[in-house]
């Protein structure tokens, strides 16, 4: 027999229309829930209810992650008191349609040891019922790979989410009208946080926190974060839009951040820190901060338009050490402090640095105190000061010269508009000498000047 491929598509298409021709009902879609999981409303779950819902979620929830399959919620409103997540729970809704509405409890979801987590497409309404303290509307102490991926979360009485010793990953979802802090992870096992949108809180936007000082690991990425209040005052806990404390080797990068009512990115503690690729604008206080007892930070290629000061690196005095700035922009800077941080502190400064550090290739524009400085007192050593262009300042750079202080390298920059001086010797914030970068001037020992290019 002669098989050739006209023989086969004759026979295939024959096939399908004897195929279509016995077949007695059109074809149906399958139901939206048979594609996610089982269906919660096979255990008694009524979407749009009036009526307290959280006895049979539970068992939803139990039941499904007893077999090991998702738990799928049609759109509707389900009214709950605080559920718990077994190992293995996994809800997923309907975005935008699927949404749980707080009546009571001091979580809305709550998983202790929990692993194997995911909660998908739900919008989670705490209805502005105060929480404990240190609580989450979602609250998950202890568990490997909890997923929160693409939900609503809003007008909760505390925490939006609230983490302690977790892997995982919070990514895609949006936090509004949260009372104190969007995102709260403490002792991350390996976390990620990225692509959320923050908007409006009263305490921080994210924060990584560690118990004691250790490697963390955690990367924020690629969040939207706006509108960040210092709701309970101090002078600098709050009002963060990203807050690392005690958490080593942090990765933030590439997120927006506007309205801060103190920094857009506050390393405390936090050795090791990555700050890359973020645009930051109209926050009040240190934009990025890198401070207290670190050693390592990187604060490179990151855009700040409006703030007190651009980048600090500092407290030399406490161990904080070893730090590149590098690339960055920053400009249009305030002569202010917010208040309730300390009088003396300082305002209208694009960089900062103290010890062990390289400052290069910054560009630093409308700084209404100083572009660069360099040490506080005798808290300086090897700083290198490079490849930078600094305008529209009242002074360039500044170098403690204060006794104690240390070495700093001045060379390669390209500084305009600055009438005290391109660069002058500093007691601590007081300028005590003429331009050291004029013709004949006298020269501090510990201070390397050359190469720099000045417009007077």
């Amino acid at each position: 027999m002669d098989v050739n491929r006209r023989h086969l598509v004759g026979a295939s298409a024959a096939g399908i229309a004897g195929a279509l021709a016995m077949s007695p009902e059109p074809a149906r879609a399958a139901p939206l829930t048979s594609a996610l999981g089982r269906d919660a409303t096979h255990y008694g779950v009524r979407p749009g209810s009036s009526g307290d819902q959280t006895r049979a979620l539970q068992r939803a929830i139990d039941e499904a992650a007893r077999a090991q399959v998702p738990l799928a919620l049609p759109p509707g409103v389900y009214r709950t008191g605080m559920l718990r997540l077994q190992n293995g729970s996994q809800l997923i809704g309907v975005p935008g349609a699927t949404k749980l509405v707080l009546i009571g409890g001091a979580s809305m979801f709550l998983g202790e040891g929990a692993g194997s987590v995911r909660l998908a497409s739900l919008t989670l309404d705490g209805g502005n019922i105060p929480l404990p303290q240190r609580r989450g509307l979602v609250h998950c102490l202890g568990g490997r790979d909890v997923r929160i991926v693409d939900c609503d979360i809003m007008a909760s009485g505390g925490n939006g989410i609230w983490l302690e010793q977790v892997s995982g990953d919070i990514s895609g979802n949006s936090f509004s009208a949260i009372a104190t802090t969007a995102v709260v992870s403490f002792d991350a096992l390996g976390l990620i946080v990225s692509r959320n949108t923050i908007l409006g809180t009263s305490n921080n936007g994210i924060e990584i926190l560690r118990t004691a000082v250790g490697d963390d690991g955690t990367l924020v990425l690629d969040n939207r974060i706006e509108d960040i209040k210092a709701g309970p005052g101090g002078s600098g806990q709050y009002g963060n839009a990203i807050n690392a404390f005690r958490a080593g080797n942090v990765i933030v990068r590439g997120n927006r951040i506007r309205n801060c009512d103190y920094s857009a990115v506050r390393g405390n503690s936090a050795s090791n820190i990555q700050i890359s690729g973020n645009s930051v604008s109209n926050v009040r206080e240190v934009a990025l901060y890198s401070e207290f007892a670190f050693e390592g930070a990187v604060i490179a290629n990151n855009t700040v338009d409006g703030a007190a000061l651009g980048v600090s690196v500092c407290n030399f005095n406490e161990g904080g050490r070893i730090a590149v700035v590098q690339g960055n922009i920053i400009r249009n800077l305030v002569p202010k402090r917010p208040a309730g941080t300390a009088p003396d502190d300082d305002a209208g400064i694009g960089i900062y640095v103290e010890a062990d550090t390289t400052v290069t290739g910054n560009v630093i524009e409308n700084a209404p105190a100083f572009g660069i400085v360099a040490g506080w007192g005798k808290y300086l050593r090897d700083v290198a000061i490079s490849g930078n262009v600094i305008r529209k300042s009242f002074v360039g750079i500044g170098v403690s010269i204060a006794p104690g202080a240390g070495t700093a390298l001045v060379h390669s920059n390209v500084i305009a508009e600055t009438p005290r001086g391109a660069v002058v010797g500093l007691d601590h914030a007081k300028p005590i000498t003429t331009d050291l970068t004029a013709d004949g001037a006298p020269r501090p020992a510990q201070v390397a000047i050359g190469a720099n290019t000045v417009r007077r």
